[in-house]
């Protein structure tokens, strides 16, 4: 496979006066439409990757119009979403099950900096995916996160290979997790029936089936369809445990005098705390807020996303709107559940400190967003490599056996790699940390500071340096904090969360390895 090829002097300004580009700002730059005018490309001639023919300094509007008519007669067409469709797949990517990890969170950091730190987050990559997307906007060529990553390191093959490998474990990484999650669910529901023949495993292995063959619709217009429904039950299942966790008398596991013979149960009313409390450590702090970070950085998807919308401008329309849900809802979620459940009592997903009866019925309503939202990043990984396999052949955009034979192949591979991570990582809070500190720290930040960077130069002048303005100043340091905050994450980040890992195998709260007991909470 290989990535977009950049001529050797594709890092050079083109030769007109870059003063009179045009560049997005005011209020079309935050929220898009038809207004927004497009700022200069950061390279001057790329092989653009739907079409083979060389771009040297030609509109981005004229490439997006070109890939849209050459899709036009074909069986199979991409560029088909508007953006309620995208803002659809944004639902079904961010209201989902690490929503239940928010209360944890809480209860760790204290309910004031968690409330402030969502907050926070959420803006951070609200205005990371706005560069992002302006990126887009100048590079409609580009398919995926690999591309932007070549683009963005001048071109060098290394940078493609690197984001490429990031790209695809981090996409195998969550379906293993929701591989997990299923295993847990279905353990949950008949639990403690042990009839099934080394049940975890079991299970797991039927989820990642259903997920395969749900895997298999070929473009994000039909998957928007699923991703709506999936985000409506996700809605419905925790507001159901946050009214749960307040109509119960007690959270569960919930005693009112220590026990005589494990001194280790909590027991009392439910303590909340507006601040950590005394004795939390930084390994145990630093991996919740991962666990937040983890939930809003999605900008991996993006560019997939962006790539298959038929007016990529509106996209941020879908952005806002999912932004501003995620703040309400998650906000909310935590802080009440964490309320009535208190530091003593709390699991994560949250859905375990529920009764039994309001467990169950809380917890179903998540299983469309189990299965959906492994396949959609299923779907995206297995378009990496399909669109690579067949860029310039009829398997893409037509119905044919071999097509669709490579494509459930693909996918085939991805879930059976989910499966394998899901059996030999079977911990729920230390995997999302985990991940969020590995390729969050390039997908969530590095990336995208270092392509406002490119973006600004291209235009002419680096906004720190010669723009002058309050903004330049103002977002030429956000984005150098934003760079820092990647680094600090691919750090400090991992290291908390691999000694959250050894912790948690030390203190014997984990499974074992391919374990056949129940996981079920």
């Amino acid at each position: 496979m290989a990535g977009i090829k950049v001529d050797a002097y594709a890092d050079k300004p083109a030769a007109d006066d870059v003063r009179d580009v045009a560049v997005p700002r005011g209020w079309s730059a935050w929220f898009g439409g038809r207004d927004v005018r497009v700022g200069r490309r950061i390279t001057t001639r790329i092989v653009a990757g739907d079409s083979g023919d060389p771009d040297s300094g030609s509109g981005s509007d004229d490439i997006l119009t070109k890939q849209i008519a050459e899709e036009a007669n074909c069986a199979i067409q991409y560029r088909t979403c508007s953006w309620q469709k995208t803002a659809a797949l944004l639902f079904s990517e961010y209201i989902c099950l690490a929503i239940m990890s928010f209360p944890w969170s809480y209860s760790v950091l204290g309910l004031v900096p968690g409330l402030i730190l969502t907050v926070v987050q959420a803006l951070l990559v609200l205005y990371t995916s706005i560069v992002l997307w302006e990126f887009c906007l100048r590079h409609p060529e580009v398919r995926d996160i690999c591309d932007i990553g070549q683009m963005l390191f001048w071109g060098q093959k290394w940078a493609w290979y690197f984001t490429a490998v990031m790209f695809l474990l981090n996409n195998t990484f969550i379906q293993g997790l929701h591989v997990l999650v299923g295993a847990k669910y279905i353990n949950t529901m008949i639990y403690p029936d042990t009839s099934a023949a080394c049940q975890t495993v079991s299970y797991g292995a039927i989820v990642a089936v259903i997920c395969w063959i749900s895997s298999l619709p070929r473009t994000f217009s039909m998957l928007s369809k699923l991703g709506s429904a999936s985000a409506l039950f996700t809605f419905i299942s925790v507001i159901l445990a946050t009214i749960f966790a307040g109509v119960q008398s007690h959270p569960a596991g919930f005693s009112s005098e220590p026990s005589t013979t494990n001194p280790k149960l909590p027991y009392g009313d439910p303590i909340v705390t507006a601040i950590p409390i005394a004795g939390t450590t930084f390994v145990a702090g630093l991996g919740a807020f991962l666990n937040i970070s983890y939930t809003f950085i999605g900008q991996i998807t993006l560019p997939s996303f962006i790539a298959e919308m038929r007016e990529p401008k509106d996209f941020p329309k879908a952005l806002w709107a999912c932004t501003i849900l995620e703040i309400i809802v998650f906000s909310i979620v935590g802080s009440i559940t964490y309320a009535f459940t208190g530091n003593q009592y709390m699991t994560s997903p949250a859905f375990g400190s529920l009764t039994p009866l309001f467990k169950k019925i809380s917890y179903s309503f998540m299983v469309p967003t189990i299965i959906f939202l492994g396949v959609l990043y299923a779907s995206v990984s297995a378009r990496f490599v399909f669109f690579r396999i067949f860029q310039d052949s009829r398997h893409k955009n037509e119905h044919t056996v071999v097509g669709w034979a490579v494509w459930a192949l693909i996918l085939l591979v991805t879930w059976v790699l989910a499966f394998v991570i899901a059996n030999s990582i079977p911990f729920f809070n230390s995997l999302l940390g985990l991940m969020s500190s590995l390729f969050d720290s390039f997908f969530g930040f590095i990336f995208w500071g270092v392509a406002y960077f490119r973006m600004r130069r291209a235009d002419g002048a680096v906004s720190l340096v010669g723009d002058g303005s309050f903004r330049g100043w103002f977002e030429g340091i956000l984005n150098i904090v934003i760079i820092l905050t990647g680094f600090f994450f691919l750090t400090a980040g991992t290291y908390a969360s691999v000694q959250g890992i050894v912790d948690e195998f030390a203190n014997g709260t984990v499974g074992r390895v391919f374990q056949c007991e129940s996981n079920g909470i």
